[in-house]
């Protein structure tokens, strides 16, 4: 039995290295052809379609960002709240999360916002945006609540209208038709 074994791998290792052998893989080519230099044998290759480059694709001076330019309604939500600090801005996960803050005036009460983006579209239901309040009395014995109402209303408003205008400016012209 274990020479049948052995005798049936030896006959597949040699089917197996003949079938290989009659793929085409190796195939001799003319030197008029093809450049000697490795750098004009890229060049060929790539103008033909045949090859890629792994690190083309790398930006080496440093990342490139078109999110702040190209999305309105990022832009106009940081331009809106840029007088809150940020304690959170995640464009991939589109949230953004600003810090705990207070105006001179009233001490105890402080604000947090937070604005999550639904869609890239510009309507009113593109946002989810939350205001929650902090009441500390004092004994630092604070209370939080999540407020509803004119200021979510108003900031959402200002926020769309921000990003409508960002649209209208950044508006280009279709590729058919000529700019005037």
């Amino acid at each position: 039995m274990k020479t049948y074994l052995r005798n049936c791998s030896r006959f597949f290792l040699i089917f197996f290295l003949i079938y290989l052998s009659s793929c085409g893989v190796y195939r001799p080519v003319d030197v008029n052809e093809y450049p000697v230099e490795p750098e004009k044998r890229v060049q060929k290759n790539m103008e033909e379609g045949r090859g890629f480059r792994l690190m083309d694709g790398i930006n080496k001076k440093g990342g490139t960002f078109d999110f702040a330019s190209s999305n309105e309604l990022w832009r106009a939500s940081l331009d809106t709240i840029d007088f809150m600090p940020l304690a959170s801005a995640n464009y991939s996960g589109g949230i953004i999360i600003t810090d705990w803050y207070n105006d001179e005036n009233s001490s105890s009460e402080s604000i947090k916002i937070t604005i999550r983006f639904l869609t890239n579209e510009i309507r009113s239901d593109a946002l989810d945006v939350k205001i929650f309040k902090k009441n500390c009395g004092a004994n630092q014995n604070c209370k939080m609540f999540l407020q509803e109402g004119d200021l979510v209303r108003e900031i959402k408003k200002s926020i769309l209208k921000k990003a409508a205008l960002y649209k209208k400016q950044n508006k280009k012209p279709y590729k058919g038709t000529k700019a005037q």
